[in-house]
């Protein structure tokens, strides 16, 4: 009997394992529509744009980035091209000339 419950353990720990890892969507494997609409439906999403690559993408309009970053456009590969999306950035400060 213990025998059986360290097997059921060791396979729900594998499990989750594999099933943690494949937890950030992928840019390059979803149109730019899916891409854009999943940000939207989130607010905000960590999102894989590479093979070791990834970033936080949040809509244009919201209080997804804290002060004093700003929503700035950016640019993730996507299975149709290159998508538009937006990440929180410092803005540049204005200089006057």
């Amino acid at each position: 009997m213990p025998i059986r419950k360290i097997a059921f353990c060791a396979a729900a720990m594998i499990v989750a394992a594999t099933n943690f890892a494949d937890a950030r969507p992928d840019t390059r494997k979803m149109t730019c529509a899916q891409t854009q609409a999943l940000i939207q439906s989130h607010h905000a999403a960590v999102l894989s744009t590479g093979a070791n690559t990834y970033d936080r993408y949040v809509r244009q309009f919201g209080n997804e980035c804290d002060a004093p970053y700003v929503p700035m456009v950016d640019y993730v590969p996507a299975s149709d091209g290159r998508c538009m999306v937006y990440r929180c950035e410092e803005p540049a400060p204005m200089v006057p000339d």
